[in-house]
């Protein structure tokens, strides 16, 4: 028996894997869907600076659906990985990847805050101090 027959997963326990990847992967869909129409609310329900960040959440939700699906297909192509060797090959793949993208998912957000804070900056109130966020007396 050769080495590479000796670490083969088995068919069923992929197949079981997979279904349990698709059941999780619609479990986290309907929890976003659920988050989305919360943050949504919150933003149509909070006071003028809620505007202001309505681009930051948009964007990380986005992001974390994104993100959220990456992981749901590694898991998926997991699942489906014939030997050990593949499934470390994939692995490395998905975290040189992901490392690449949560890079500039961060400098996104990080741009679309200054944009935030400026606009605030430029629409408050007289007497309104950036540093604690509160208007002075």
């Amino acid at each position: 028996m050769t080495e590479k027959q000796m670490f083969e997963i088995p068919t069923e326990m992929r197949d079981f894997a997979e279904k349990n990847v698709e059941q999780a992967r619609v479990a986290y869909g309907q929890f976003m869907e659920f988050m989305s129409q919360a943050m949504n609310a919150w933003s149509s329900s909070g006071g003028p600076e809620a505007g202001n960040f309505k681009a930051i959440q948009d964007r990380a939700i986005a992001f974390a659906k994104e993100n959220a699906e990456r992981s749901f297909s590694l898991a998926s192509d997991l699942a489906k990985a014939k030997d050990m060797q593949e499934v470390v090959t994939l692995q490395s793949r998905y975290v040189q990847t992901q490392m690449q993208t949560f890079g500039i998912q961060a400098q996104q957000l990080s741009w679309l805050m200054a944009d935030a804070f400026r606009n605030m900056q430029n629409k408050a109130p007289k007497g309104w101090d950036p540093k604690d966020w509160t208007p002075k007396s």
